[in-house]
């Protein structure tokens, strides 16, 4: 018993050294995209939310992981980090942000303003090269814009509210299979139902 009360003490001591490390990178994530979005008109909670879902869940795609490991959840607007909120209150009492809201086309914007560079060298190059092109693919869209095409995204689609979104959501297309891939599912069909049958 003594033994196995020391091996779930030792997870427990890595989960939570390793959720500080994703925090540790979201945060970083966080003031880079507001220092880079100082001059975008749009950028406010909305927006920064949706740059953090496209980084980390590209980054999955075309890197090969995420870049914060963060886990996002469904929300109203579209995924967003579920650690979001308790990381940016952190932020905003060690007064690394500050939250500026004004009016924006008729609605309250709450911007996040870095009050301090991000430390960089928790990226690589290939991950701080991503995140800035998304910063600059998504500069012209407003919050609306960018949250309805995040709603495009399988994974949000088919999650229930407030669930988790798994990452391999992200490599799941949606495009018809062509003729020689419905030929190739077709010659599986048998051992398929085997493998069923065998309960493997």
């Amino acid at each position: 018993m003594a033994l196995a009360a020391r091996h779930s003490m030792i997870r427990k001591l890595r989960a939570i050294k390793r959720r500080k490390r994703y925090d540790d990178k979201l945060r970083e994530l966080i003031l880079h995209i507001a220092n880079s979005s100082e001059g975008d008109e749009r950028f406010g909670a909305t927006k920064l939310n949706k740059l953090l879902f496209y980084s980390d869940f590209l980054a999955y795609v075309y890197l090969g992981k995420a870049i914060t490991k963060q886990e996002y959840q469904r929300l109203g607007e579209g995924p967003a980090p579920r650690r979001l909120l308790p990381v940016m209150e952190k932020m905003k009492n060690s007064e690394e942000i500050v939250i500026r809201s004004h009016q924006y086309c008729g609605y309250t914007q709450k911007r996040a303003v870095a009050l301090r560079e991000p430390d960089l060298s928790m990226f690589n190059a290939k991950e701080i090269a991503l995140v800035d092109k998304l910063i600059r693919d998504f500069w012209p869209y407003t919050a609306r814009e960018i949250s309805e095409k995040s709603h495009h995204f399988l994974g949000w689609q088919h999650a229930k509210p407030g669930e988790g979104i798994p990452y391999t959501v992200a490599l799941v297309g949606c495009r018809k299979p062509t003729t020689k891939e419905l030929a190739h599912g077709k010659k599986l069909i048998p051992l398929a139902k085997k493998v069923l049958e065998q309960g493997c």
